[in-house]
Protein backbone atom coordinates (compact mmCIF):
# COMPACT_ATOMS: atom_id res chain seq x y z
CA UNK A 1 0.00 0.00 0.00
CA UNK A 2 0.93 3.32 -1.01
CA UNK A 3 1.24 6.49 1.79
CA UNK A 4 -1.96 8.02 0.22
CA UNK A 5 -3.70 4.83 0.50
CA UNK A 6 -2.79 4.54 4.32
CA UNK A 7 -4.10 7.96 4.96
CA UNK A 8 -7.63 5.96 3.41
CA UNK A 9 -7.15 2.99 5.44
CA UNK A 10 -7.33 5.31 8.39
CA UNK A 11 -11.45 5.71 7.32
CA UNK A 12 -11.74 2.37 8.43
CA UNK A 13 -10.44 2.74 12.08
CA UNK A 14 -12.93 6.31 12.78
CA UNK A 15 -15.40 5.07 10.93
CA UNK A 16 -16.19 2.29 13.92
CA UNK A 17 -14.56 4.45 16.24
CA UNK A 18 -17.24 7.20 15.87
CA UNK A 19 -19.71 4.45 15.80
CA UNK A 20 -19.11 2.99 19.44
CA UNK A 21 -18.61 6.83 21.13
CA UNK A 22 -21.94 7.88 19.54
CA UNK A 23 -23.25 4.69 20.67
CA UNK A 24 -21.34 4.29 24.04
CA UNK A 25 -24.55 4.72 26.47
CA UNK A 26 -26.04 1.60 24.56
CA UNK A 27 -23.25 -0.35 23.79
CA UNK A 28 -22.28 0.11 28.25
CA UNK A 29 -24.90 1.67 29.83
CA UNK A 30 -24.00 0.87 33.52
CA UNK A 31 -21.34 3.53 33.27
CA UNK A 32 -22.53 5.60 30.36
CA UNK A 33 -26.44 5.77 31.19
CA UNK A 34 -27.03 8.66 29.04
CA UNK A 35 -25.12 10.06 26.30
CA UNK A 36 -22.38 12.06 27.91
CA UNK A 37 -21.23 15.54 27.58
CA UNK A 38 -17.59 14.93 26.53
CA UNK A 39 -18.47 12.49 23.35
CA UNK A 40 -19.65 15.94 21.60
CA UNK A 41 -15.98 16.78 21.39
CA UNK A 42 -14.47 13.01 21.01
CA UNK A 43 -17.68 12.89 17.76
CA UNK A 44 -16.31 16.10 16.24
CA UNK A 45 -12.84 15.30 16.32
CA UNK A 46 -13.36 12.23 14.93
CA UNK A 47 -15.94 13.11 12.22
CA UNK A 48 -13.53 15.87 10.76
CA UNK A 49 -10.45 13.79 10.80
CA UNK A 50 -12.27 10.98 8.76
CA UNK A 51 -13.44 14.36 6.35
CA UNK A 52 -9.90 15.39 6.31
CA UNK A 53 -8.19 12.27 5.32
CA UNK A 54 -10.78 11.81 2.07
CA UNK A 55 -10.13 15.72 0.97
CA UNK A 56 -6.04 14.71 1.35
CA UNK A 57 -5.35 11.02 0.11
CA UNK A 58 -6.08 11.89 -3.47
CA UNK A 59 -3.95 14.94 -3.48
CA UNK A 60 -1.07 12.50 -1.69
CA UNK A 61 -1.22 10.10 -4.50
CA UNK A 62 -0.87 12.70 -7.22
CA UNK A 63 1.76 14.45 -5.03
CA UNK A 64 3.79 11.49 -5.24
CA UNK A 65 2.77 9.89 -8.29
CA UNK A 66 1.27 6.98 -6.46
CA UNK A 67 -1.86 6.71 -8.02
CA UNK A 68 -3.05 3.05 -8.75
CA UNK A 69 -6.24 1.40 -10.19
CA UNK A 70 -6.51 -0.25 -6.24
CA UNK A 71 -6.66 3.52 -4.39
CA UNK A 72 -9.04 4.25 -7.00
CA UNK A 73 -11.89 1.69 -6.12
CA UNK A 74 -10.20 1.94 -2.15
CA UNK A 75 -10.89 5.48 -1.50
CA UNK A 76 -14.74 5.03 -2.26
CA UNK A 77 -15.17 1.78 -0.34
CA UNK A 78 -13.57 3.80 2.46
CA UNK A 79 -16.02 6.85 2.17
CA UNK A 80 -18.70 4.60 1.67
CA UNK A 81 -18.40 2.62 4.65
CA UNK A 82 -18.01 6.04 6.78
CA UNK A 83 -20.91 7.73 5.45
CA UNK A 84 -22.91 4.65 6.24
CA UNK A 85 -21.55 4.87 9.61
CA UNK A 86 -22.45 8.40 10.28
CA UNK A 87 -25.97 8.18 8.56
CA UNK A 88 -26.83 5.21 10.38
CA UNK A 89 -25.94 7.23 14.05
CA UNK A 90 -28.12 9.87 12.93
CA UNK A 91 -31.11 7.61 11.30
CA UNK A 92 -30.68 5.77 15.28
CA UNK A 93 -31.47 9.37 16.86
CA UNK A 94 -34.14 10.15 14.63
CA UNK A 95 -32.28 13.00 13.58
CA UNK A 96 -32.56 12.14 9.35
CA UNK A 97 -35.46 10.13 7.98
CA UNK A 98 -34.81 6.04 7.35
CA UNK A 99 -36.46 5.86 4.26
CA UNK A 100 -33.61 8.48 2.68
CA UNK A 101 -31.14 6.24 3.97
CA UNK A 102 -32.14 3.34 2.48
CA UNK A 103 -32.17 5.42 -0.98
CA UNK A 104 -28.28 6.67 -0.70
CA UNK A 105 -27.84 2.61 1.46
CA UNK A 106 -28.84 1.37 -2.28
CA UNK A 107 -27.44 3.66 -4.78
CA UNK A 108 -23.79 3.38 -2.64
CA UNK A 109 -24.16 -0.50 -2.95
CA UNK A 110 -25.18 0.30 -6.65
CA UNK A 111 -22.17 2.26 -7.26
CA UNK A 112 -19.47 -0.54 -5.62
CA UNK A 113 -21.45 -3.19 -7.86
CA UNK A 114 -20.81 -0.88 -11.17
CA UNK A 115 -17.59 -0.61 -10.32
CA UNK A 116 -17.29 -4.05 -9.96
CA UNK A 117 -18.57 -4.74 -13.17
CA UNK A 118 -16.38 -2.36 -14.65
CA UNK A 119 -13.33 -3.99 -13.40
CA UNK A 120 -14.30 -6.96 -15.54
CA UNK A 121 -14.41 -4.80 -18.71
CA UNK A 122 -10.50 -4.22 -17.80
CA UNK A 123 -11.32 -0.64 -16.11
CA UNK A 124 -10.82 0.70 -12.36
CA UNK A 125 -13.42 3.23 -12.03
CA UNK A 126 -12.45 6.14 -9.66
CA UNK A 127 -15.07 9.10 -8.46
CA UNK A 128 -16.66 11.19 -11.08
CA UNK A 129 -17.16 14.67 -10.56
CA UNK A 130 -20.84 13.98 -9.54
CA UNK A 131 -20.33 11.45 -7.03
CA UNK A 132 -17.88 14.37 -5.54
CA UNK A 133 -20.42 17.08 -5.20
CA UNK A 134 -22.46 14.56 -3.60
CA UNK A 135 -19.78 14.04 -0.93
CA UNK A 136 -20.09 17.36 0.01
CA UNK A 137 -23.62 17.80 0.42
CA UNK A 138 -23.01 14.06 2.90
CA UNK A 139 -20.41 16.72 4.77
CA UNK A 140 -22.94 19.17 5.15
CA UNK A 141 -25.82 16.28 6.01
CA UNK A 142 -23.02 15.08 8.29
CA UNK A 143 -22.47 18.67 9.76
CA UNK A 144 -25.58 20.17 10.53
CA UNK A 145 -26.38 16.08 12.04
CA UNK A 146 -23.78 16.44 14.11
CA UNK A 147 -24.70 20.02 15.28
CA UNK A 148 -28.47 18.24 16.13
CA UNK A 149 -26.88 15.71 18.32
CA UNK A 150 -24.25 17.99 19.89
CA UNK A 151 -27.80 19.32 20.99
CA UNK A 152 -29.38 17.18 22.45
CA UNK A 153 -25.73 15.81 23.66
CA UNK A 154 -25.14 19.41 25.74
CA UNK A 155 -28.93 19.37 26.75
CA UNK A 156 -29.68 23.08 25.14
CA UNK A 157 -33.00 23.79 24.23
CA UNK A 158 -34.95 21.36 21.84
CA UNK A 159 -35.44 24.49 19.66
CA UNK A 160 -31.73 24.19 18.47
CA UNK A 161 -32.01 20.30 18.03
CA UNK A 162 -35.49 20.71 15.43
CA UNK A 163 -33.75 23.90 13.98
CA UNK A 164 -30.89 21.61 13.08
CA UNK A 165 -32.48 18.53 12.37
CA UNK A 166 -34.89 20.43 9.72
CA UNK A 167 -31.25 22.48 7.86
CA UNK A 168 -29.76 18.27 7.82
CA UNK A 169 -32.71 17.00 6.45
CA UNK A 170 -32.27 19.78 3.74
CA UNK A 171 -29.82 19.06 3.29
CA UNK A 172 -30.32 15.50 3.20
CA UNK A 173 -33.17 15.63 0.53
CA UNK A 174 -30.55 17.89 -1.95
CA UNK A 175 -28.03 15.02 -1.25
CA UNK A 176 -29.56 12.53 -2.59
CA UNK A 177 -30.78 13.56 -5.60
CA UNK A 178 -27.69 14.32 -6.14
CA UNK A 179 -26.59 11.11 -5.50
CA UNK A 180 -29.07 9.74 -8.03
CA UNK A 181 -28.44 12.18 -10.66
CA UNK A 182 -24.67 10.92 -10.17
CA UNK A 183 -25.78 7.10 -10.33
CA UNK A 184 -27.27 8.00 -13.39
CA UNK A 185 -23.76 8.83 -14.74
CA UNK A 186 -21.76 6.10 -13.55
CA UNK A 187 -24.10 4.05 -15.36
CA UNK A 188 -24.05 6.32 -18.26
CA UNK A 189 -20.19 5.57 -17.97
CA UNK A 190 -20.54 1.72 -17.70
CA UNK A 191 -22.86 1.76 -20.53
CA UNK A 192 -20.72 3.38 -22.89
CA UNK A 193 -17.51 1.59 -21.88
CA UNK A 194 -15.93 -0.96 -23.77
CA UNK A 195 -15.45 -4.41 -23.42
CA UNK A 196 -12.49 -5.93 -22.12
Amino acid sequence: MYLADKVTASRLVFSPLFFLVYHLHNIAPFWFPAPAPWTVPALWILFFVTEITDLIDGKVARSRKEVSDFGKLFDPFADTLAWITFFLCFVADGILPAALFVVILYREFGILFLRNLMLKKGIAMGARKGGKIKAFGYMFTGIASLLASSAGRLGLEPRFFDLFCRVALAFFVLSVVISLVSFADYLRVYRAAPKS
